[in-house]
Parts: structure tokens; C-alpha cells; sequence
């Protein structure tokens, strides 16, 4: 051909939205819910964890929902007592991170009906369900509300089938 492999094209790599953990603590510290998409030491997550606690609770309501912490940039809010914390990259959307916690919350309270820290704690594993339909491998993978609740509704039938 005409092109020699020094002059082919390369394509500019797409930089992917990739969250690094996603985690829902109240306002005493404990972590109820932790997603880890990137790898971490089982005694970084620990101290990560504690850090962040630290972060949020100090900080005023009246201040952003955005903390540059480390080399990352947290993604907060906090619905009745429990913070929802994704960890980002700096040049990401915090924007979107923020609408992907306020439509998880969403979804959680439809799906709980009016969901409250003991779903999470005693429903667990039905928020790990609901959080990887919206992310996979730290991706966001799905953002509609109700094609998210109808997958839901779909294994809760299998699981009451089984």
C-alpha cells in the first residue's frame, strides 16, 4: 500500500469515565456499601475509607459537592444521614457523577419504596444488584431509570421463582 506502518493512522484513544470506587458511609463513619472498580490494598481501602469520612463530615453544606483528595476528585452527596461518594479522575465530569448518584438514590428509593440505611444494610446484595446495573467495571453502563428498575423487577421474579 501507500502507507508505510510509521505514517498509518492511529487513532487518539477515547479517554473512558471511569470511576475508581463508589462508596455510601452515614454520618458516623461506617461504610455501609463499598464498590471498588480499581485495585487497592486491603489496608488502603480501610485508611481511605477513614480519610474520606474525615473529608466530608468537616466540610460545610454550603461548599461544592466536588473535593480534589489525593489524585482523584470525590463526587458527594448526602441523602438522610448517608453520604453517596464516587471517586474520579480530575478531568472527568463531576456534573455527571453527580446526576449518576442523584439517579441511583432514585432508584434505590423506588425500588426499596422509600428506601432508608437499614435497606442498604439488610438489602445489601440487592444494592450491589442495582449499582451494577449502572456500572460496569467503573463504567457507567446504563443511566435509564426504568430500564434499570425493569431489570431489577426481572430478578427479584427469578429470585422469588427460585
Amino acid at each position: 500500500g501507500f502507507i508505510t506502518g510509521s505514517q498509518a493512522y492511529q487513532p487518539t484513544p477515547i479517554p473512558l469515565v471511569m470511576i475508581h470506587f463508589f462508596i455510601l458511609q452515614n454520618r458516623q463513619g461506617q461504610t455501609r456499601i463499598a464498590k471498588w472498580y480499581s485495585s487497592f490494598e486491603h489496608e488502603e481501602k480501610k485508611k481511605l475509607q477513614s480519610e474520606i469520612y474525615r473529608t466530608l463530615i468537616q466540610r460545610p453544606s454550603k461548599y461544592t459537592n466536588f473535593v480534589e483528595f489525593r489524585n482523584y476528585t470525590l463526587v458527594y452527596r448526602r441523602y438522610k444521614g448517608v453520604f453517596f461518594t464516587i471517586c474520579c479522575d480530575p478531568s472527568d465530569n463531576e456534573m455527571a457523577m453527580l446526576e449518576a448518584i442523584h439517579l441511583f438514590v432514585e432508584c434505590l428509593d423506588d425500588y426499596f419504596v422509600d428506601v432508608c440505611e437499614l435497606d442498604l444494610v439488610f438489602g445489601f446484595y440487592k444494592v450491589f444488584a442495582l449499582l451494577d446495573e449502572f456500572f460496569l467495571a467503573g463504567e457507567l453502563q446504563e443511566s435509564s431509570k426504568k430500564v434499570i428498575l425493569a431489570r431489577m423487577n426481572y430478578l427479584a421474579e427469578v429470585e422469588k421463582k427460585a
